[in-house]
């Protein structure tokens, strides 16, 4: 497995999943594009990638959906060779119940988990036209196969990029368009500290699940395979991947799993 002839772009990079992702495929070899809101914090995945020399920093803020060109023709800037790979990893979770949740956060994670990441692809996808090549590797969760509690939004965000990756693929497979989806399961990151409650705050708090989750730097080490492997789907995680396999042959044992959750 070798990335030294390849551009990445990776959004949601300066913690989790993105930021493993980036030092894993710096450690290949490959040439980074580095994204999220956090300047600070991509400077220091940069400083700490195997080859920082060719690691950029490119600001993106995924709810302005509207800046998505501008931020691809600054990326092609970057990476006058081409962008080969675009991972998209940046996105936000919730915690809360759908009757407390008020429209204006699912509106937020809508926008950013599902309207942000398309429109990106959107203004990717000519370049990859162009070059009659180009790969699309995108971040969903479990959550985008089956609804669990406190997560209905989220959920839907994920569900959606299930069926736009899906279709985008069957659209454009001629033009030498690979898609990777990646369903990650529990991995050890503070997607739950971040995830946004009823009021639009964050929980702040570590779901115990998550912290016995697997750690980040080995989902990538298995993101990366898949991506090199140009797998169409990859499940990643502990055993709480069965669920998937549960959803398919026994939908209602699942249902009544999922019922017995604990609602926080």
């Amino acid at each position: 497995m070798n990335f030294s002839s390849k551009t990445v772009w990776i959004t949601g990079a300066s913690s989790g999943i993105g930021r493993a992702l980036a030092l894993e495929l710096s450690n290949q070899g490959a040439t980074l594009i580095l994204s999220s809101r956090r300047t600070e914090a991509l400077e220091e995945v940069r400083n700490t990638c195997h080859n920082p020399e060719v690691v950029h920093v490119l600001p993106l803020d995924l709810s302005q959906a509207d800046q998505m060109p501008e931020r691809v023709q600054a990326a092609l800037k970057l990476a006058p060779q081409g962008i080969d790979i675009v991972v998209h990893s940046g996105g936000i979770s919730q915690r809360s119940l759908a009757a407390e949740t008020d429209l204006t956060v699912d509106r937020k994670l809508m926008e950013i988990d599902y309207f942000g990441t398309i429109a990106l692809t959107k203004a990717v996808l000519p370049h990859f036209e162009a070059q009659q090549y180009g790969h699309f590797a995108v971040i969903t969760s479990l959550a985008g196969k089956f609804g669990a509690p406190m997560r209905s939004s989220y959920s839907a965000a994920k569900h959606a990029l299930h069926g736009y990756f899906e279709t985008l693929y069957l659209e454009n497979w001629r033009s030498n368009l690979s898609v990777t989806i990646v369903v990650p399961g529990l991995i050890r990151t503070n997607i739950s500290k971040n995830a946004l409650v009823g009021d639009g705050s964050k929980q702040n708090s570590m779901d115990n699940m998550i912290d016995e989750g697997m750690s980040p730097e080995a989902c990538a080490k298995k993101m990366a395979k898949a991506i090199y492997r140009k797998k169409h789907e990859v499940y990643i995680g502990k055993k709480e991947i069965l669920a998937i396999y549960l959803k398919r042959y026994l939908p209602g044992l699942l249902r009544n799993i999922l019922k017995k959750r604990k609602l926080s």
